[in-house]
């Protein structure tokens, strides 16, 4: 399976490839995003060591659960190779209403076929009040007009 734009990344195909990974994860659907991933990619979210799709798939399906009303930007930072880099931000409630912004960095290791063998993540929250909500589009994929995170200031 071969998953377009591939390696070696430009600048215009790592930014592509950057918005392709915010938008299927704005989806909320473990089974969409686990597919741009080698069967046996290798992640680190946070403090958490996962293997391989299905493993992805557990991983986003708690994810989803607890953090409700996602929201997700991302943003190329760098890029060579087969090697990009992103900054995100996002945003989600818990079940009791409080809300959260989630910052963090994400490095991302392809393969020959444009599917992503590692994900290496660091993330930290953020507790915000509803007021301080910067992310506003009905869920799914963020509108072309929104926003990026530097033209929010984050």
């Amino acid at each position: 399976m071969s998953r377009p734009p591939l390696p070696p990344f430009t600048l215009e195909t790592a930014a592509q490839k950057a918005r392709m990974a915010e938008d299927a994860w704005n989806s909320r659907d473990p089974e969409r995003v686990s597919i741009a991933y080698t069967p046996d990619s290798i992640w680190r979210n946070r403090s958490e060591f996962l293997t391989g799709r299905a493993a992805i798939v557990a991983f986003l399906t708690r994810k989803w659960a607890k953090e409700l009303d996602y929201r997700l930007i991302k943003e190329l930072w760098a890029h060579d190779c087969n090697r990009i880099a992103v900054r995100f931000a996002y945003e989600w409630r818990d079940e009791r209403g409080s809300w959260f912004r989630s910052y963090g960095n994400e490095n991302w290791e392809f393969d020959h076929a444009g599917l992503m063998a590692r994900r290496i993540a660091s993330i930290n929250d953020l507790p915000i009040t509803g007021s301080e909500r910067k992310f506003h589009w009905p869920l799914g994929r963020r509108p072309d007009d929104h926003p990026s995170l530097s033209d929010l200031d984050l």
